[in-house]
């Protein structure tokens, strides 16, 4: 059996626990202040804590927009021996900053290094940003 007390400014919580069997005089577990903090903070916390958890989830920054990015027209060029990234970025975009065109044909073509080989394919962006 259990029962709530109220006594003074903080309540109590107590059970009737028999010792062992047939060992007549229950005892009593009375629950202090620390112990309803404990009991009350704690899943206040992990309730909180979830909270964020979710809240952050769906208030994220990297979330997809509607926009598109600049699309740049492109030209197929397969390089000579001897051409560098550099040389074909001032050829087909001479307005244009090389070291801008240059890593824009390293994104466009996904290459792990600026180095290209004679014969090799590669999209060149030919026109502004």
């Amino acid at each position: 059996m259990s029962t709530l007390h109220f006594a003074g400014s903080a309540p109590s919580l107590s059970f009737n626990i028999a010792s062992r069997p047939g060992a007549g005089k229950p005892v009593r577990l009375h629950l202090t202040r620390r112990g309803w903090i404990v009991l009350v903070a704690v899943p206040l916390a992990l309730l909180a804590a979830a909270a964020l958890i979710v809240g952050s989830f769906f208030t994220s920054q990297a979330q997809a927009t509607g926009v598109g990015g600049a699309v740049s027209d492109t030209v197929r060029v397969n390089v000579a021996s001897g051409e560098t990234l550099w040389t074909l970025a001032a050829e087909y975009a001479p307005e244009r900053d090389p070291r801008a065109v240059v890593q824009e044909i390293v994104e466009l073509n996904a290459l792990a290094s600026s180095t290209v080989q004679a014969g090799q394919s590669l999209h060149i962006p030919v026109d502004a940003p």
